[in-house]
């Protein structure tokens, strides 16, 4: 087989905080890290994923797997070993990495050249970190086979107090990811009127949000008085509420905001169920700060919420969004999704960003949502994508 491999003359800088994750190693008692997830992958690169696996892994009879082995306190022997597919793309975006092989066709076949290059390298591979749930069956047993020796553990949480903090960039990127999809929605709302269907809300914001230039993730919708949220055949009727809550991803990093649309004018009833989920938010928003413990937005939030009229059938949600749509800070471990809560007692840090979320599943005026952006600065918080947080007004081409 011809030996795919790129040799960079101009590597980008390393883009993550190398002394950060040995010292996160150092405490999980870890000489190799082994990143496979696509995720993962991109952040410990500084790179955009593969453009030939961006929306799927499985090929012939085995699947894309990108392996990055990054040595504790050795990034000059780190190695990636990405598919052949890939030998152009990284050719004209050189990686920091210095051993870049893009001659991988499988999971087994990836980690078994993997290994080969780490162990020419010489370094300790005592106890060997891999993300558990990114790694599949046959590509593990191959590392455990390679490595007889080692003990593998799972550094899932490692890269994720890794990237708990994000960068600048990151930052720029998830805040243009959150103001395209809060556009993409209001153009929707503002072109649709009696009679759509939420499959055609769906697709129409599918479609605008591409145009934006986001991937679309998903879009969760309910009208009328139906909690379902599920793309159907049912129809946004006049007088209708609607809920669009939709994930679009720019370059990898998420927007996941909720908004809320009627069409015809909203009476005095809707009104106040909006400002009492508006009130909601605003009350964790201002909990977000540096150097406030995470569990902080929930008590503000749920204070404010035991004062709604509304409080029996509303939930509030406060999650960690980056790259993963539930990731670090973890605050809760009641959520709808489960994990533990260790940032609940940890101190907030500028650069953490968090998704608050307050969704009230009204008996007769249906599903009311909003759900917000929001990272920790230096000296409060902001707001990404914070428009259109009113009654936007269906088929009416304009927002609120």
């Amino acid at each position: 087989m011809q030996e795919h491999i790129s040799r960079p003359t101009k590597p980008s800088a390393i883009p993550f905080d190398t002394a950060k994750l040995d010292l996160l190693m150092e405490a999980a008692r870890l000489d190799i890290l082994v990143a496979t997830s696509k995720h993962n992958v991109q952040y410990l690169l500084g790179a955009e994923r593969a453009i030939f696996f961006d929306y799927m892994d499985a090929l012939g009879v085995s699947r894309y797997l990108p392996v990055v082995i990054y040595p504790k306190g050795a990034p000059d022997k780190a190695v990636y070993i990405g598919h052949r597919l890939e030998t152009h793309q990284r050719a004209v975006a050189p990686l920091w990495v210095p051993q870049v092989r893009t001659e991988g066709n499988g999971s087994v076949d990836a980690i078994s050249q993997a290994v080969s290059l780490i162990k020419d390298a010489g370094v300790p591979m005592k106890r060997v970190g891999v993300e558990m749930p990114f790694l599949p069956m046959d590509a593990g047993r191959a590392l455990s086979d390679a490595l007889p020796d080692s003990e593998i553990e799972d550094a899932l949480l490692v890269l994720e107090r890794l990237r708990a903090v994000k960068s600048p960039a990151e930052l720029a990127r998830l805040k243009k990811a959150s103001e395209l999809v809060i556009d993409s929605m209001i153009e929707v709302i503002a072109n649709h009127g009696p009679g759509t269907t939420k499959q055609q809300l769906s697709d129409a914001l599918k479609i605008v949000e591409v145009k934006r230039g986001l991937t679309f993730e998903y879009c969760l919708l309910a009208c009328g008085s139906s909690h379902n949220r599920a793309p159907s055949a049912q129809r946004w009727e006049n007088g209708d509420v609607l809920s669009l809550d939709s994930g679009g991803n720019y370059h990898g990093y998420i927007g996941d905001l909720a908004r809320m649309a009627v069409l015809g004018e909203p009476d005095s009833e809707l009104k106040d169920l909006l400002a009492e989920i508006e009130a909601i938010q605003r009350a964790a928003f201002a909990a977000v700060r540096p150097g406030a413990m995470g569990g902080e937005i929930y008590v503000a939030a749920e204070r404010e919420l035991a004062r709604s009229s509304q409080h029996a059938c509303t939930d509030f949600l406060a999650h960690g969004m980056g790259l993963v749509s539930h990731e670090a800070p973890r605050l809760t471990a009641k959520g709808p999704i489960p994990y533990d809560d260790p940032d609940a007692r940890r101190p907030l840090e500028p650069g953490m960003v968090v998704s608050i979320e307050t969704t009230m599943k009204h008996p007769r005026r249906g599903f009311i949502k909003l759900e917000d952006t929001v990272a920790v600065t230096a000296t409060g918080h902001e707001i990404f994508g914070e428009g259109a947080r009113g009654w936007n007004i269906g088929g009416s081409g304009q927002a609120r």
